[in-house]
């Protein structure tokens, strides 16, 4: 599979922006992943954290369930930034930060009821998928859920090259920034970490829901 680093600088252009905009939008079946991962936040919840936010779709379906939601959206690509901001130009209950995941969460982010990314943190390293997690974790509130709404590796290279036929793309197309990793790898992290009721919720091919809740 394809392992290249992207250079950052390549998210700061309009261009690659909307081009992957454009092609999460066509990936079949995300509608159906994004409605398991809204059944899996409670209503009662307050805050959410959106990690990788692009131009806040996700947020935005969280607050058409939950309009009065306080939202905070994360992104690092200063074109997905300000499409979030157009997005949410007159609402009052989001707030919309800069930050390279790269780094740690800003502890001054408070702490949240649930904590959600869509199709981001595959962008990762594998050692700081994990670390990510742990800082999930210790932002969320008791009873608080993290909902991952990722693209994971295939099993085998056979199914990797079915799913990228599926969704019309080729090796030679696919994102150069992925770093893919399986199901399992990850929801037994989330479970070291101390996440418990840990579970793939949904998943077809390559698109998973992973999903833990704080004790």
């Amino acid at each position: 599979m394809v392992d290249r680093d992207l250079p950052k600088s390549e998210w700061q252009t309009i261009e690659h922006t909307l081009a992957y905009l454009a092609r999460a939008d066509r990936l079949p079946h995300r509608t159906e992943g994004e409605k398991a991962l809204l059944d899996q936040i409670p209503q009662n919840a307050k805050r959410v954290l959106d990690l990788g936010t692009g131009d806040g779709r996700l947020l935005a379906l969280i607050k058409l369930s939950n309009p009065s939601v306080e939202g905070v959206a994360l992104d690092f690509s200063d074109p997905m930034l300000e499409q979030a901001q157009k997005r949410f130009l007159n609402d009052k209950h989001v707030r919309i930060f800069k930050h390279d995941f790269s780094l740690p969460l800003p502890l001054k982010l408070g702490s949240f009821d649930a904590v959600v990314s869509s199709l981001a943190i595959h962008h990762l390293k594998h050692p700081r998928k994990k670390q990510l997690y742990t800082e999930i974790f210790n932002l969320l509130n008791p009873s608080g859920v993290f909902c991952n709404l990722e693209h994971v590796s295939s099993a085998t290279e056979n199914l990797h090259l079915k799913f990228l036929t599926t969704i019309g793309w080729t090796p030679d197309s696919e994102d150069p920034s992925n770093k893919l990793l399986d199901v399992e790898t990850q929801l037994q992290w989330l479970r070291q970490i101390g996440f418990m009721d840990v579970d793939c919720a949904w998943k077809w091919l390559e698109i998973a829901l992973l999903c833990g809740f704080k004790p």
